[in-house]
């Protein structure tokens, strides 16, 4: 796992795009690796199909490499690609832009471990792109419904505060146009209109594995949104968006490390620290460690505040209350995820278990109280 900047500046002409796993071929491999910098020849390519994402496809790829990176450049690494579904990819342009985007412009200015990048093309419509990154084996992911265990979650929590304090209320965010506009009023309405839509739909989805208490909770959250995604601007930093148990990969000396960067946006970072705390534990294991998650992270958060104003760090009280506040993250990804995304046993599960445990959050916290 690395945090280090990408490959080396391209020598050689510029590959191109690949959306289907049948061209990862040696020769276009070998054109690929040479564009970013290493000077080898793919003899061969051994192609994989790995995870199970519904916004792109992933592929282990195994290298028998020849030249003078061969000794020095993993034979393995993953290619992510678009889904096979074009109607799909027409829907979900932008997150590819915006993953693309994370890969080359952004990963190099934080602190949390996520997959080096060789690679990343995308077609101008965006429905077409091609990531070539650093294969995190032997990390693995755990499941969203088994849950993380206690040292899980505050390694979790400490690798997250290497994405938000190196860009901590960083004004230069405003240059990465696209993929980090802010959320305006409008568009804020518009999101909370979509959700009470939603709701609905999500409820008669999951049927009975959702509890009408949880439910009505819900639409209570879907009122609050507005209000959520405007509130407390002053503190903002770089989102993973969806940070959570499935999205994470451990490795097994105890690091972690973040993948699947098409939700990246700007907002207040407790959004991301409650996603995490409030999806991945049932919640009686969630009670029991959530304060030391929250400690951890803050710990670490403060090692990125040496060179500023004492008092810009944030205190511990501001950021468990920033973590109340971030509660709502999740009923709007998951109504949403679920209104957007198709249907499948596996996760239909998930998305029942992971409003149980948000919902509960929101109860033991009273979060709801803070948007009057």
């Amino acid at each position: 796992m690395s945090d280090t900047p990408a490959a080396p500046k391209p020598s050689a002409p510029k590959p191109a795009i690949v959306d289907d796993p049948s061209d990862l071929t040696p020769e276009w491999m070998t054109a690929a690796l040479r564009y970013a910098g290493h000077d080898v020849t793919v003899q061969s390519v051994a192609v994989e199909p790995i995870g199970t994402g519904q916004m792109g496809s992933s592929f282990r790829l195994t290298l028998n490499l020849d030249g003078t990176s061969a000794s020095v450049l993993p034979t393995t690494l993953v290619a992510k690609l678009p889904t096979a579904d074009l109607e799909a990819r027409v829907a979900i342009a932008s997150s590819h832009r915006t993953e693309v985007s994370f890969y080359e412009d952004i990963a190099p200015t934080i602190a949390a471990k996520t997959p080096r990048c060789e690679l990343a093309l995308i077609s101008e419509d965006a429905t077409r792109f091609t990531l070539l990154l650093e294969d995190l084996a032997p990390a693995q992911h755990d499941h969203q419904l088994a849950g993380f265990s206690a040292d899980q979650l505050v390694a979790a929590a400490r690798n997250l505060a290497g994405l938000h304090g190196p860009r901590w209320c960083d004004p230069t965010l405003a240059a990465h146009r696209g993929p980090l506009d802010p959320v305006d009023e409008a568009t804020a309405s518009f999101l909370g209109e979509v959700m009470a839509g939603a709701v609905g739909s999500f409820a008669e989805r999951l049927g009975d594995a959702i509890s009408t208490e949880d439910i009505a909770l819900l639409a209570d959250c879907a009122t609050a949104t507005p209000a959520f995604l405007m509130g407390r601007p002053d503190r903002f930093t770089l989102l993973h968006g969806d940070y959570r148990l499935d999205n994470l990969m451990f490795h097994p000396d105890g690091s972690v490390a973040a993948v699947d960067w098409q939700t990246v946006g700007v907002g207040l970072p407790g959004r991301d620290l409650a996603y995490l705390i409030a999806t991945s534990m049932a919640p009686e294991d969630r009670r029991v460690i959530e304060r030391q998650a929250v400690n951890s992270y803050r710990e670490r958060l403060v090692e990125f505040f040496v060179d500023r104003p004492a008092d810009t760090i944030p205190d511990l009280e501001t950021v468990f209350d920033d973590f109340r506040f971030g509660l709502l993250q999740g009923p709007l990804i998951i109504v949403l995820g679920a209104t957007f995304g198709r249907s499948t046993p596996r996760g239909d599960a998930m998305f029942a278990t992971m409003t149980a445990r948000v919902c509960a959050a929101l109860r033991d916290h009273d979060a709801l109280s803070l948007f009057g």
